[in-house]
């Protein structure tokens, strides 16, 4: 197998391309391919001051990377979720991966500054531990980057992500969602431009490029995520792949050219959301979604991770 460039060993093939790459050209491919991203949908701009939401895994730790390889200013945003011991291993590896580069992580703990963790606020709401995880990580990416003057909010979401996200969506046919699949959601009633520019990139090469360029990373899968319909959706996305490569690819590109302008993101085009009287993040009432969170948290006892993991596996 040799690189389609220079025609040395090959260390990647790429089956959507009908290519394999080196060390050297395969990196370069990848930070071609987050510029063009950047570029294509107008993502960030030279001088700018982004924020890139950390978890401890390949996808973040990548995408800070490449950032920085291509000159742009980027500091860290890393959320300490409260989900046992996985959530003490990938704030470990957030921590080390700035450290060693000499990088501004910020670190914001839920339980020590709001009061709860995802385990007690599934177990409260009686909810899947994504919904109330997604709810806290959208507001506090947000109020982070207001808070600090950032341009834009950095997500790690790759190819792999977006086409099941879409996946899910088409099949419920959530209009509402799908017109927020957009690689920029810009800036608006008070929520900050965000950003994912790994969209060009699978889940399999920020792996790669993660390996190669030699930063460690959590491999574990939340604990929580078990049975996510997400993971699912990618599954089922990947079984087609590996029949058809490039398939996810053209699904979602080919939704962005032709189909996405005809849906519209509520949350940015709204025209009623108001400051929320308690935080001063928009809300679509007067106490945003985040702050009844903390309200209806407030007299519970912590609930151990493993607690809500035995009971999924009961179900």
């Amino acid at each position: 197998m040799k690189c389609r460039v220079c025609r040395e060993p090959a260390v990647i093939d790429i089956r959507r391309h009908n290519a394999n790459f080196c060390r050297d050209h395969f990196l370069r491919y990848c930070r071609d391919q987050v510029q063009r991203a950047i570029d294509e949908f107008e993502m960030a701009a030279p001088g700018e001051q982004l924020l890139v939401a950390v978890s401890g895994g390949k996808d973040s730790l990548a995408v800070w990377d490449l950032l920085l390889e291509l000159g742009y200013q980027a500091d860290g945003l890393y959320i300490g979720l409260g989900i046992g011991g996985y959530s003490d291993v990938s704030g470990e590896y957030a921590r080390a991966f700035a450290e060693q580069r000499n990088l501004h992580l910020i670190e914001i703990d839920l339980r020590s500054e709001h009061g709860f963790d995802i385990p007690t606020a599934s177990a409260v709401t009686r909810r899947v531990p994504c919904s109330a995880c997604g709810l806290s990580k959208r507001h506090l990416f947000d109020g982070a980057a207001r808070a600090g003057g950032y341009d834009a909010v950095v997500t790690g979401h790759n190819l792999d992500d977006e086409a099941a996200v879409l996946y899910g969506n088409v099949l419920r046919w959530q209009t509402d969602y799908l017109g927020r699949q957009r690689p920029t959601l810009r800036a608006a009633n008070g929520f900050p431009r965000k950003v994912k520019p790994l969209v060009r990139l699978t889940e399999r090469e920020t792996a790669a490029y993660c390996i190669l360029r030699g930063i460690d990373y959590q491999v574990e899968e939340c604990p929580m995520a078990a049975g996510n319909k997400h993971l699912r959706y990618k599954d089922a996305l990947n079984e087609v792949e590996a029949q058809s490569p490039g398939t996810k690819h053209d699904f979602y590109f080919r939704f962005l050219r032709q189909a996405v302008d005809r849906f519209v993101d509520a949350d940015r085009d709204a025209s009623t959301l108001e400051p929320c009287v308690r935080c001063g993040s928009p809300a679509s009432g007067e106490v945003c979604s985040f702050c009844r969170l903390i309200e209806r948290t407030a007299d519970a006892r912590p609930v151990p991770v493993e607690f809500l993991t035995r009971r999924k596996s009961k179900k």
